[in-house]
């Protein structure tokens, strides 16, 4: 699957345009959360900055974590 993914041929975007289409899935694992999948991203990077103020790389991966799952809007099964 990394070479179908790897040139990034199916839509550029940057991590906020992914995190914005993440609003528009809905979550198999969390179907009746009431709020937007991005909040989910924000939340836990704020968790993990308060629990770790002095590592911003964990802060970004907390914020990041789930972007992957903008493939079921191009196909991929949840």
């Amino acid at each position: 699957q990394s070479a179908q993914y790897a040139p990034c041929s199916l839509r550029r975007m940057s991590a906020m345009e992914a995190l914005e289409l993440l609003d528009q899935l809905v979550d198999e694992s969390d179907p009746d959360v009431d709020f937007p999948n991005s909040f989910h991203a924000f939340q836990t990077a704020e968790g993990i900055r308060r629990a770790h103020p002095d590592k911003d790389w964990f802060h970004l991966v907390g914020l990041l974590h789930d972007l992957g799952k903008v493939l079921v809007l191009f196909g991929e099964p949840q």
